[in-house]
């Protein structure tokens, strides 16, 4: 942590005079904010320099006061430059307990992250935890960057803590990305990570006062990105030699008639084939994102796709109806496919969703309830 100032600073406490003899603190200051300890010694008043906050005179008593003195601000500075050296949170209070010998009463921030990220990790989906490591990168570059620390109190979060996080993520480029920078509503998506970490902390009783109570988010309304039905037969018609790429445009075929979603898609096993009461093939699961169940009729385009894969080893060695393959890779050759197909939009697999809802579900007769499914 860098220290913008640090001060210690000796004084004799009038109001609390007791038979004429005052007792002694020592003030500690970390950039404007005060610790005071008890000396448990006291002087009379006129004898006391509050100036250079030293007894006065030069006799016996006055030096091996003074003497007293100059060990305990050694040791103060001491103990701030312990803080520093093992870049934990530095502040008057941290500062004073290291002095005393006591630990630390108050929770952190990035202790109430951990405790979120590793001790209900098991309560979060693996995609949605990945998220919330992402917003920690960005909380801990603003506390080092901007806030010149390593830690900070839950109790010293308030209102403008949270909107210059806000800006911080505006105006910072991805941790993983440095040409990028994140739009409006996923910073807002940080920001919601951050309030539901702190509200974790409100239901465990570590803060009392919640920074959010005067903020609100605002997302700003975008349109959802679909292919058109000619979009969409110029991926389905091209053919492709590297085995990749011909992975990768099934799979989003196999999404655009069906609305699933990456995690759901690539999870699906041969037990989520159903025959439905209809004497036609369905698909039931369930969202790993809701919770909630998935029932999507196998529309012919879609049967077709599962019956190219229904062999494959790899499938098979995992259990699955398709091969494995990452999120990332997937969407980094969808760029390729549309390149190849002259598609000018942003295509990743997200948009396969919003294709099966606006342009391919209409148009096939699929429940209103399965596209629903696929808008959220």
């Amino acid at each position: 942590m860098i220290i913008a100032t640090f001060s210690v600073l000796f004084w004799a406490n009038r109001s609390k005079s007791r038979n004429g003899l005052a007792p002694i603190y020592a003030r500690i200051t970390v950039d404007g904010k005060r610790s005071e300890i008890s000396l448990k010694r006291s002087i009379a008043y006129d004898t006391w320099d509050n100036a250079r906050g030293k007894a006065k005179g030069t006799k016996a008593e006055a030096k091996t006061l003074n003497a007293y003195l100059d060990q305990i601000k050694s040791r103060l500075l001491e103990c701030q430059e312990t803080l520093q050296r093992e870049k934990r949170l530095v502040t008057a209070e941290v500062i004073k307990n290291l002095y005393l010998g006591v630990g630390v009463r108050e929770h952190t921030l990035l202790n109430l992250i951990k405790y979120h990220n590793e001790d209900l990790a098991a309560t979060i989906k693996p995609g949605t935890l990945k998220n919330y490591f992402a917003t920690h990168k960005y909380i801990e570059r603003f506390l080092k960057e901007k806030l010149k620390t390593s830690d900070i109190f839950l109790s010293e979060l308030n209102h403008k803590f949270v909107v210059d996080f806000e800006l911080f993520i505006k105006n910072t480029s991805a941790p993983l990305d440095p040409m990028r920078r994140c739009n409006n509503n996923t910073v807002m998506k940080h920001i919601k990570r951050l309030r539901k970490m702190i509200n974790v902390a409100l239901k465990n009783e570590r803060i009392t006062k919640d920074p959010f109570q005067k903020y609100r988010l605002s997302f700003h309304k975008t349109n959802r990105p679909f292919l058109t039905e000619e979009e969409l037969t110029l991926i389905v018609e091209k053919a492709y030699t590297i085995q990749r790429l011909q992975q990768v445009k099934d799979l989003f075929v196999f999404s655009c008639y069906t609305g699933l979603a990456y995690t759901d898609l690539i999870n699906l096993t041969p037990e989520n084939l159903v025959k439905g009461i209809d004497g036609q093939l369905w698909i039931m699961s369930s969202c790993q994102k809701t919770d909630q169940d998935i029932k999507v009729p196998l529309l012919s385009q879609a049967l077709e796709t599962l019956n190219i894969y229904q062999n494959h080893p790899k499938a098979q060695a995992y259990g699955r109806l398709f091969p494995p393959i990452s999120n990332q890779r997937i969407n980094s050759y969808l760029k390729e496919i549309a390149d190849t197909c002259g598609i000018t939009k942003n295509l990743t697999f997200h948009i396969a969703r919003h294709t099966f809802a606006t342009t391919v579900a209409l148009t096939n007769g699929v429940p209103i309830i399965c596209i629903s499914d696929a808008w959220t």
